[in-house]
């Protein structure tokens, strides 16, 4: 970031119904705007305030905003907001662990698609644009880091049986979510293959396929991955409810 000074605007409390939630926030300097707390008067009036803070060089102030008739708002809710005056830090909503294995197209559109979601995304994948090995991909599905989803989507079909058999084998609390893209006939035949392997019926049901948000249609691999990234918010707010 650049040295500009800027008005941290955050979400303080939030009573009713509001467009954003408590700790929502934005960022304001004389020139730019970015975030957003939910639009409208609302954000209009603390980003007058946070310019008049900037010309003033006031450092902190406050305000409380009811979102009724007082801003032409129908909302009915009620805001406090904190303005702070310093350089930019960015604050994210907590981030909910992903792992990607993959990056061919579909895995590649779906890393794009989960960028400005609130998602830490571990990518993996044994070629050139995400260097790793084999062994490296199967490692992680063996020891990675408890509470993520996990979508498995390789080139290798082996290797997506290593890793899924490898994510079967661990706790559902560790592992709550194993998805994987195939067609009918990938799906048939891995669930011939985990059965050889011992895996049982129940156990298989931790698989998920097809992914994404069901009614969805398009095998392009922009559309595959709105489903799917649709699909991992539901999720994020199911496992964070």
């Amino acid at each position: 970031m650049t040295d500009t000074t800027w008005i941290t605007v955050e979400i303080t409390s939030a009573l009713g119904s509001t467009p954003r939630d408590q700790g929502t926030m934005m960022w304001i300097s004389a020139a730019e705007v970015e975030g957003t707390i939910g639009g409208g008067a609302l954000e209009f009036r603390a980003i007058d305030r946070a310019r008049v803070m900037l010309a003033e060089g006031e450092v902190s102030a406050e305000m409380e905003l009811p979102l009724g008739p007082a801003l032409n708002q129908c909302c009915g809710g009620f805001v406090r907001l904190a303005l702070t005056q310093g350089r930019r830090e960015a604050r994210h909503a907590t981030l909910f662990p992903l792992v990607l294995y993959g990056g061919g197209h579909v895995g590649t559109a779906l890393h794009r698609a989960l960028q400005p979601l609130p998602f830490a995304v571990q990518w993996l994948d044994e070629r050139s644009n995400t260097p790793a090995d084999q062994a490296s991909l199967v490692d992680q599905a063996t020891n990675g880091k408890d509470g993520a989803l996990h979508y498995v989507m390789t080139h290798d079909h082996q290797l997506d049986l290593a890793i899924v058999s490898a994510l079967l084998q661990r706790n559902p609390k560790a592992v709550p979510f194993i998805g994987m893209i195939g067609s009918h006939t990938k799906i048939a035949r891995f669930r011939s293959q985990l059965s050889a392997a011992g895996f049982t019926a129940t156990q298989q049901k931790r698989l998920i396929t097809p992914i994404g948000v069901a009614g969805i249609r398009g095998k392009e691999p922009a559309v595959i991955a709105a489903a799917v990234a649709a699909e991992a918010l539901i999720l994020r707010s199911r496992f964070t409810a």
